[in-house]
């Protein structure tokens, strides 16, 4: 797509609201930015936004690198640009002028209260983002069973995830996916 101001205001003004409302870190929003990005705006389809989710993930840095992908894809370099400043700049401006205050009150019982009330809701966000993730990403049997055996041996056992994404490359690789 092209690079356009309207594309640009429009992402920009999305990865904002959602820089706000991502308890938890940029994954606790990947349900909206599937929702903007696939059904709303229709930039891109369910496999190029969970196989973009896939590289942010296996690329070492921050997790956030998803909203530089979707960035880049609409809207060249200067939507990657626009979306990573969009999504990290105003939770640094906030975290910035807050930071002190929240400090300021640490021993208050209302400030415990809130952050407690704050771990269900970050929860319930990645939650939600592993409910969308997975239904954008199976697509046939095979992949649902990859998917819960992924899931269900790195809840119950102490394997290394990298050795899951291995084999789930080779079932990938084989044909099987």
């Amino acid at each position: 797509m092209k690079a356009d101001g309207d594309i640009l205001l429009t992402l920009a003004v999305q990865f904002a609201v959602m820089s706000l409302l991502a308890l938890g870190g940029a994954n606790a929003v990947v349900p909206e930015m599937h929702r903007q990005a696939v059904e709303l705006r229709g930039w891109m389809n369910e496999r190029e936004f969970t196989d973009m989710f896939a590289i942010s993930q296996a690329a070492p840095g921050p997790n956030v690198m998803l909203v530089t992908l979707i960035g880049y894809h609409v809207a060249g370099f200067a939507g990657a640009v626009v979306t990573t400043l969009a999504m990290c700049g105003p939770t640094a401006v906030l975290a910035h002028f807050l930071g002190r205050t929240w400090d300021r009150f640490r021993d208050r019982p209302w400030r415990v209260a809130v952050q407690a009330g704050v771990v269900p809701i970050s929860v319930g966000l990645v939650g939600a983002s592993a409910i969308v993730l997975t239904g954008a990403a199976v697509h046939n049997w095979a992949a649902a069973i990859i998917t819960v055996t992924t899931a269900a041996v790195a809840y119950w056992s102490r394997w290394n995830p990298l050795w899951l994404i291995a084999m789930a490359g080779m079932a990938g690789l084989s044909g099987l996916v």
